[in-house]
């Protein structure tokens, strides 16, 4: 039998485990193939880098299970540049999806760097009212959010004690996976209020790949001054940050996936037109 007709005849299944296995061995250990920073995620590290020591950060989790392997690892990428950097953080969801998510993430970013709870970042929970609630973050957070997620009284944490509302927030951090997102922040907060800086709510924008596009039109206009889209996006991220991470592992087997499947396509393509072009001979003339 020659390679043409080997080609041809390839059991199906191989193909299966060979795609299978360029899928799990990334995952399980990351090449760390190059990642080019694109320049909304560039814009979106140098803001978080510029910011004065001990600012503090609004970050929203508004996202759920379906959308945790994109926008986790951009949530814990943004969050470990911010504690890196020494920024102080407040945690809040207008998706009820959220607040396991972001006990995950505040879990293994805080152990990295030794942030107290209270002081170095509060975690204030879900609160419903979508647009309504943004608003009102605007007049008073402590009226909107008596308690943090754990019930104790946000009056009494030492971080809250410096925040009445968005005057004493240098930077919002939007991780949206649809509505209630990063669409009503820049609706409701961007220039409605204004910034610890005096300026307008800067606005940094983590989404799903799918979700990226809409948003880029903000980022043309200056209402966003970053933007993340996607697995893609995280993996820029966590490449500037120097801490590579689940986004790009992902990012290593979905290359190496769809570089095998691209090999096979033209591996079936050009077996098929040299059997074609090979004479036929038939027995008995």
């Amino acid at each position: 039998m020659s390679i043409v007709e080997k080609v041809q005849n390839l059991d199906r299944r191989y193909i299966f485990i060979v795609i299978a296995l360029s899928v799990i061995v990334p995952l399980l250990f990351p090449f760390g193939l190059p990642v080019r920073v694109s320049a909304p995620v560039q814009n979106a590290f140098d803001k978080i880098e510029s910011l004065p020591k001990g600012s503090i950060v609004l970050a929203a989790f508004d996202y759920g299970p379906s959308s945790a392997p994109e926008l986790q690892p951009m949530a814990l990428a943004t969050l470990r540049h911010c504690f890196k950097k020494d920024l102080r953080v407040v945690v809040m969801e207008l998706w009820v999806t959220g607040p396991p998510l972001a006990n995950e993430v505040l879990k293994t970013a805080t152990k990295e760097y030794n942030k107290v709870e209270g002081i170095d970042y509060v975690h204030l929970g879900y609160k419903s009212g979508g647009p309504v609630l943004l608003v009102q973050l605007g007049t008073d957070i402590h009226s909107a959010y008596p308690q943090d997620s754990k019930g104790t009284d946000i009056a009494k944490l030492p971080l809250m004690k410096e925040v009445k509302n968005y005057n004493d927030i240098i930077c919002v951090l939007s991780l949206s996976a649809g509505t209630p997102g990063t669409r009503e922040w820049i609706q409701q907060v961007h220039s409605r209020f204004r910034a610890a800086d005096g300026g307008p709510v800067p606005i940094i924008s983590g989404c799903t790949a799918v979700s990226a596009p809409e948003f880029y039109p903000y980022m043309n206009s200056g209402q966003l001054v970053g933007l993340l889209g996607g697995l893609k996006g995280a993996a820029e991220y966590e490449a500037l940050i120097k801490q590579k991470g689940t986004a790009t592992a992902g990012m290593d087997a979905q290359s190496i996936a769809h570089l095998l499947i691209v090999l096979f396509i033209v591996l079936g393509n050009i077996a098929y037109f040299i059997s074609k072009k090979a004479p036929k001979i038939e027995i008995g003339k």
